[in-house]
């Protein structure tokens, strides 16, 4: 096998189970579990059999360790793309601002968005939103058309039950 051709499948091979890995992760913190086993039986399958070849070649080359943490990085980039857009979720946003007023809750209620407001001992608005991950920079950039320099916390959520959600 040529070293490049050996490279080559080294890189590919790190990209495919590095992805998996960084998707399966995602799973196992949304606490899917079945998903989450399936994918770890095929991503350390191609990880053993592309360590093995990297391991057992004649090649001397100081290229092949470069691949293979080459593929590694272009994974872990690949792979947090792909949940990025494609694993859905949601996010529980909470603002604190001194800046929005009923008015603004009013508007966010408009935008479709369920929100909870509760006033605080400063005269603070307290704000808590659920919403999907394709609906939050809308959100934020409603939020801060308000208040730019708004509080916001993002937390992913784990379990939804009841409430609107857009």
């Amino acid at each position: 096998m040529s070293l490049f051709y050996l490279c080559l499948k080294i890189f590919g091979a790190r990209i495919i189970d590095v992805s998996m890995n960084t998707i399966r992760t995602v799973y196992i913190v949304k606490g899917k579990r079945l998903i989450s086993t399936i994918i770890a039986f095929f991503e350390v399958l191609i990880w053993f059999e592309v360590a093995r070849t990297a391991l057992n070649t004649e090649i001397n080359s100081f290229i092949i360790p470069i691949s293979y943490a080459g593929g590694y990085a272009t994974g872990t980039y690949i792979g947090t793309l792909i949940s990025t857009k494609f694993i859905k979720g949601h996010y529980t946003v909470t603002v604190i601002s001194n800046k929005i007023n009923a008015f603004n809750i009013k508007k966010i209620k408009n935008a479709g968005y369920g929100v909870t407001s509760i006033a605080t001992e400063t005269n603070s608005k307290y704000l808590i939103i659920e919403v999907s991950k394709k609906e939050l920079n809308n959100l934020k950039t409603l939020i801060k058309s308000f208040d730019s320099k708004a509080f916001i916390y993002i937390n992913e959520t784990k379990t939804i039950e009841n409430g609107y959600i857009k």
